[in-house]
This record gives structure tokens, sequence and C-alpha cells, in this order.
């Protein structure tokens, strides 16, 4: 998202590298803004930290000042959880009473704490400003203020409607959640690896605490946005909500993220653009009344219209450059690594103007994720550049989502497309959660023709594989018989 590049041209598969060392100088979104005169500000984990923003969160680059991160965020790994035995540990599930952590704060509301006290600065000065933040929570640990359990009731939390591995998922497909493994009380389980499961009882007190924590980030964002109103700010300012990736929450018998399914890569992405998602506010009106969910936990929202659309977080930088008023980056050419500026993305600025509900449901938004081995492995979720194997190049359209994992040669970063470790195809009008997987149906000769092509990532895939494979699996798509309707396993 913030350097509108996809994988194969950062060539970033793991958190070890600089990408304007290890492959290009590029252009981010907040430094596109800077270089127009806007005063850039980050709070929390916007670049990942470490040698991946060259331990600086990429100041001076695309920073006015030094990035911000929360104090008590240092505590986040420690053993800060109070357990059944009374003493602290590193859980996974690590509902706290805020009182007693230290600094009597958690990050997020730290974060928050600084973002607001960021806009009344910049409010008073008037100058055009770009605030990006970025909140820890829902991510693990879920350390979080114990309140928040209280709008989940564990008597009324479900499981996941497929909880099971689908029979024919190819292995090199699994994640295997070993982050969660790695915390104390997922250990005491004794789950096996790499299936498990987890105990159903322990798997609903992951999604009552997952669902809490989302609660609780809602707020943060619900204080920050409520700033925007008492400062006059938001009739001026344009709001990006979106978020890294998605969780699972025992789909599939997985957990965490790692993987190519859509509960993994699906992600929210709302923008607020006043005078064109909105009407400008009216004198006293308020357009981000602050909603309080601990006290008013009954509320409900009206959508007058609903717009269905493939976009991908690669659209973000063209589209939010264009609605400022800026030079929206041009395309990138096939080879980019010497061009500074420039987007793999598409500018989606005309799709705010369109009343239909589906605007192109031809579009395809693309994901990928590595592994080291064919097999689940203690690696598997977090592999370093040179134990990847495989990579997995997954397509998803209104239709159908569509994944290859291919061999991989992490030292040239090319990708062979002739050594097939494993596929899936989920049609989604009778398989919205992508449980039956039907790769082996297909006729993939068109796909084995291509073998004698050369190999050169992820550009390639697209071009020699997606565009001619997508009317075949339209046409499958439309000689498909349905013989039951099902949501998310459920007949």
């Amino acid at each position: 998202m913030l350097t509108s590049r996809r994988p194969d041209t950062t060539r970033l598969y793991d958190f070890k590298s600089y990408w304007r060392q290890h492959s290009g100088n590029y252009t981010t979104l907040p430094q596109h803004f800077k270089s127009k005169g806007y005063y850039t500000m980050s709070v929390g984990k916007v670049f990942h930290p470490g040698i991946a923003s060259n331990y600086t969160d990429d100041y001076p680059y695309s920073w006015s000042i030094p990035a911000y991160h929360p104090a008590s965020f240092r505590f986040e790994k420690k053993k800060m959880c109070k357990g059944e035995d009374g003493q602290l540990h590193a859980n996974l599930l690590c509902a706290v009473n805020v009182t007693e952590q230290p600094g009597g704060t958690l990050p997020d509301l730290e974060s928050t704490d600084e973002a607001v006290r960021l806009l009344k600065s910049r409010a008073s000065d008037g100058a055009p400003f770009f605030l990006a933040v970025g909140f820890h929570k829902p991510h693990i640990p879920f350390r979080i203020p114990q309140e928040y359990l209280s709008l989940y009731p564990l008597a009324e939390m479900t499981l996941a409607l497929d909880p099971d591995v689908p029979k024919l998922l190819p292995p090199v497909a699994y994640n295997p959640w070993t982050d969660v493994r790695e915390r104390e009380d997922v250990q005491k389980l004794n789950v096996s690896f790499p299936y498990g499961p987890i105990p159903k009882d322990f798997q609903l007190r992951i999604r009552q605490h997952y669902y809490a924590a989302v609660s609780y980030m809602d707020a943060q964002v619900g204080r920050l946005l409520s700033a925007l109103d008492a400062l006059g700010l938001t009739d001026s300012t344009m709001v990006v909500f979106a978020s890294d990736h998605g969780w699972s929450l025992g789909e599939h018998g997985e957990w965490a993220k790692y993987s190519n399914f859509d509960v993994a890569t699906r992600v929210p992405l709302i923008m607020f653009v006043p005078g064109v998602t909105a009407a400008h506010s009216q004198p006293g009106d308020s357009t981000f009344p602050f909603i309080d969910v601990l006290s008013q936990p009954a509320y409900s929202f009206t959508n007058a219209r609903i717009i269905q659309n493939m976009v991908e977080l690669v659209d973000v930088f063209p589209t939010v450059s264009y609605m400022a008023g800026l030079p929206a980056p041009e395309h990138c050419p096939d080879v980019s690594l010497q061009v500074e500026l420039c987007t793999e993305g598409r500018n989606l600025a005309h799709t705010f103007q369109h009343k239909e509900r589906w605007i192109n449901a031809e579009l395809i938004a693309f994901s990928q994720y590595p592994r080291p081995a064919d097999s689940p492995q203690n690696n598997s979720d977090l592999p370093d550049l040179k134990d990847i194997k495989v990579m997995g190049y997954s397509l998803r359209n209104g239709d159908y989502r569509y994944t290859l994992w291919l061999g991989f040669n992490p030292r040239s970063f090319q990708v062979n497309v002739s050594d097939v470790h494993g596929g899936e195809l989920y049609m989604l009008a009778d398989d919205p959660c992508q449980d039956n997987n039907i790769y082996s149906d297909l006729d993939h000769s068109m796909v084995k023709k291509m073998a004698g092509l050369p190999h050169v990532g992820f550009s390639w895939f697209r071009e020699h594989i997606i565009v001619p494979l997508n009317p075949v699996l339209k046409k499958y798509l439309l000689g498909y018989l349905f013989s039951r309707m099902r949501v998310c396993g459920q007949e």
C-alpha cells in the first residue's frame, strides 16, 4: 500500500531487507505528499519496524518529523497477562486491567492520544497535512482492556462455520499458525502439529478476544474521527481506513494470517471524501459523532447503496493522490526497478460516481504468499528469503479464487510455472467460504503449454497465465452445474 508496488517488484518476501537498498529507491505514498508541500506524520505501526524500514520508519524520506511509537509497546511481547495461577505469562489471550499495566496505558491508547495532539497542532497551522496512524490491534497477543470482552459474552460466541481443513487442500497451502502456537496458554493445550485442532472451548475464547480487540480498536478510530469534528477539519480532510491483512479464526482449521484464502487476504477499505462520498456538514452537525460501544452497544447504520468492485491496496496510492488534487503516479512499466514514482495499482476515483451494483465483475485482485516446502514446517508462516522454495500466486474476481503454488528461486526472484506444487480453485457462487477445491476438475493443458516460456515472476505470471486463463475459467463457471447452494458450510 505504501509503495503501490507488488512483492515481486519490491522483492520483499520477509522482514529482513530495506526496499530502497534491496530493489529500488521507490517513492512512497507519504513521500509523494511531502514532496507536494504536505506536512507528513506517522504514529504507531505504519511501516514495518526494523531493517524493513531502515530502523527509522523511512524517515526522513517519508516523514517531516520522526515517527512516533508508543512507549508502552515495549511490553507487548513480555509476560503481561495474568493467568489462572495468578502469575504473569506471555499469553495469546490477554485481557487486562489497564490501570495495572505499565504507565496505566496500552499502545493504541497512547497512539490515539498522540494522533489527536498532532491534529490539534496542525489545525491551528492551516497547512496541508498527511497523518498516518497505525493501530496495533487486533494483532496478537490480544492485550486489550478487559471491559471489551463484555460486548461478546462467551455463551453467545460461535465457532467458525467451516472449521475443517478442506479435504483437497494441497499441504503447501496450509498455514500451521506457528506464532499462535508460541504463546504460553496455547502451548499448554498440547495441540498436534500441523493441523491441530485447538479445543473448541479455547477456540470460542480466541474468537471472543479477537472480536473484543476489534471493538477496542474501533473505539480508538472513533476518538480520532471525533477529533476531526471538534477541530473543524472534517470538511477539508480525506480519511482512508484500511487494514494490512485479514485473520483466520478457525476457518479451514487455520488461525492467524499467512495464507491465500479470502479470510486472510480481504481487508476493510473505507474512504471518506468530503463533498464526494458524503455531503459537506452543516453548521452544528457532527459527521463523526463518537459512539462509546461500552455504554451504548446497540446502534445501527444504514447504507444508501452498495457497490461491489474488485480493488487492491496498491490502488490506494494513485486514488488518494488524485482525490487530493495531486498528480496521480503513472502506471509502472514492466521493469520499473529504476523508476522512483509509478504505480502498479489503478486510480479508482471514477468509481465513486458509479451506481451499479458491480462496477466491473471481471477485474482481478492478486495476492501471493511464500512457502519453504511442500508440507507445513515450523517456518512455513514466515520463511526467510533464502528458504523460500514455493510461491503461491492467487487471483480473485467476482466468480472464483484461483491459486497456483509454483517453484521459486530466491536468488533470481523468478518463478518456474512448469514446477507446479499445488493448485486451488474455488467457485464462489456455491462455495463462498472456499471449502471445496475443484482444481483437479479443470483442464490445465493450457497452463502446461506455458512450460517452455521464460519465467520472470509476477508480471510474467499475470500476462501469460492469468489473462488467458480468465476466459477459460469464465467458460468453466458458466458450464458448472450447482446441485446445492451453500453458505460457509451450511446446506
